[in-house]
């Protein structure tokens, strides 16, 4: 499995990390080995451009998720599943809201955008429920094999 990560804003992040984080839940959610995943580190610009064109809200918000392919669209085993988009500058004032490390908040943000990209969702309490569980369990496995 393929993961590709860029980091095209100020704040440092830890690319080695993201790609083990990454690839961690895509194995937890037992996608196959053809998968390509793209993460991008943007600015509070770039995020709000990107949240008002293609989401219709006019601010900087923390991830989106952009699926590339169905399930059904895979080819010989090799599926592109999309990109996770995260906001550095959105994540480190929800991590000071929330009183924990900025790296914290980070990791819970690509783990949030891979579950969108693999089905999961929080349109209803049942579902988010369901994708925050599952976030939880990913992250908790993750830090357990470091």
């Amino acid at each position: 499995m393929n993961v590709f990560v860029a980091n095209e804003q100020d704040l440092d992040v830890d690319i080695d990390r993201t790609s083990a984080l990454a690839r961690h839940a895509l194995e937890a959610e037992k996608v196959g080995e053809g998968a390509e995943l793209s993460v991008l580190y943007v600015s509070s610009d770039h995020m709000q451009q990107l949240n008002k064109r293609y989401a219709g809200h006019d601010h900087a918000t923390d991830v989106l998720a952009f699926p590339l392919m169905e399930e059904d669209d895979e080819d010989e085993g090799h599926q592109l599943l999309g990109d996770v988009v995260i906001c550095p500058d959105v994540a480190k004032e929800n991590a000071a809201k929330l009183g924990h490390e900025v790296s914290i908040e980070l990791d819970t943000l690509l783990v949030h955008g891979t579950l969108h990209l693999l089905g999961y969702d929080h349109q209803s309490d049942a579902d988010k429920k369901k994708m925050d569980d599952r976030m939880t369990e990913v992250l908790a496995s993750f830090e357990a094999s470091r």
